[in-house]
C-alpha cells in the first residue's frame, strides 16, 4: 500500500535527520501525498527537499502515479506534539482547554505537562488599588484542545 511505503520512507528520512519529525501525512484516493514536518531547530527549505527526494526517488511512478507536497508546519498551525512544545519553550502561547483560554510564556515541558507563566493585575489583599502578580498554570497536554504560538512584532 502506498501510505505504508511513504511511512517507511519518512521513517528513514527522520533517521537520517533526527531533528525532524512528522506532523501530518495524508494520502488521498488520487494518490496525492501531503506531508507536513517540523523540526527541533525549525525546518529549512533544504530539509523539505531532502524529505521530498527521499520519498520521490524511492517510489516508482510506473508502478503507481502520485503527486507529492512536503511542507513545514506553519506558525499559525496549532501545536500537536510534545516535541513542538519543547522547541517553543520561552515563547508566548495561547492555550484553550475545557476550562477556558490561558495566555502565557511556556516555561517548562515535562512528563506530558506544560507550565505557563504570566503577569496579572489583581486587587490588593488589603486596601485599595491593584497589584501585579505572577500566575502559573500546569496543564496536562491531553487536556489541551488547542495551543498556538503567539507571534509578536
Amino acid at each position: 500500500m502506498l501510505r505504508e511505503r511513504v511511512e517507511n520512507l519518512l521513517q528513514e528520512a527522520f533517521e537520517e535527520n533526527n531533528s525532524l519529525f512528522l506532523i501530518e501525512l495524508k494520502v488521498d484516493s488520487k494518490n496525492h501525498i501531503s506531508v507536513v514536518i517540523d523540526g527541533d531547530e525549525g525546518v529549512s527549505v533544504n530539509d523539505c527537499i531532502a524529505v521530498s527526494r527521499k520519498i520521490e526517488h524511492n517510489l516508482d511512478r510506473e508502478e503507481e502515479d502520485f503527486s507529492l507536497d512536503v511542507a513545514s508546519a506553519g506558525v499559525s498551525q496549532p501545536l500537536t506534539q510534545l516535541r513542538q512544545y519543547k522547541k517553543n519553550v520561552g515563547r508566548k502561547l495561547s492555550v484553550i482547554t475545557a476550562e477556558g483560554k490561558v495566555e502565557g510564556e511556556l516555561v517548562k515541558v515535562e512528563d506530558e505537562k506544560i507550565t505557563l507563566k504570566w503577569k496579572a493585575r489583581e486587587p490588593k489583599p488589603v486596601g485599595k488599588g491593584k497589584v501585579t502578580v505572577t500566575k502559573e498554570a500546569v496543564l496536562p497536554v491531553e487536556e489541551i484542545n488547542e495551543a498556538k504560538v503567539i507571534i509578536t512584532f
